[in-house]
């Protein structure tokens, strides 16, 4: 004889198969919530319009990232959090300083203008591009791509 604990405990076990096999487990995965899944389907999102700046080249690659690294670091797991804070915390902190002194950065450079901007929008510019050649940003740049090949199996050209 069974209890009705027990009965109850089975037609929950049972009814939680059904909805596995009549959902399926893309609904379900969609809906769990996971950080690491949301991360990694915005990691492949972005993969194209990474690979497309990449291809593209050129002094301010970085800077056309930032609007997908924005996304990135938005549904980042909280493991990788730090590292695309610097990131992008960076290439705002430059984007910011190059609107503030009014300087477009497709065009400028930096040898033959540097003497046009006023001395606190040289200081800012100069500040902030020199922080995207530290060892700290190379290492959170090497770090999101590390992630993104080994937990989401997909590469981001950065």
């Amino acid at each position: 004889m069974t209890s009705r604990r027990t009965g109850r405990r089975t037609r929950r076990r049972v009814a939680g198969a059904l909805a596995g096999v009549v959902l399926g487990p893309g609904l379900l995965a969609a809906c769990s919530g996971d950080p690491v899944e949301e991360y990694c389907a915005e990691v492949e999102d972005q993969r194209q319009p990474l690979s497309d700046v990449a291809d593209a080249g050129g002094p301010t690659a970085l800077l056309e990232a930032l609007p997908a690294f924005e996304e990135l670091q938005g549904a980042s797991p909280t493991d990788l959090r730090d590292d695309w804070d610097v990131v992008v915390g960076r290439l705002t902190a430059l984007d910011d300083a190059l609107a503030q002194a009014g300087v477009d950065p497709a065009t400028y450079d930096a040898e033959e203008q540097a003497d046009d901007l006023g001395e606190d929008d040289r200081t800012a510019v100069e500040s902030a591009a020199r922080q995207l050649a530290t060892p700290e940003m190379v290492r959170a740049l090497e770090a999101v791509q590390q992630q993104a090949r080994d937990v989401c199996g997909t590469s981001l050209t950065l």
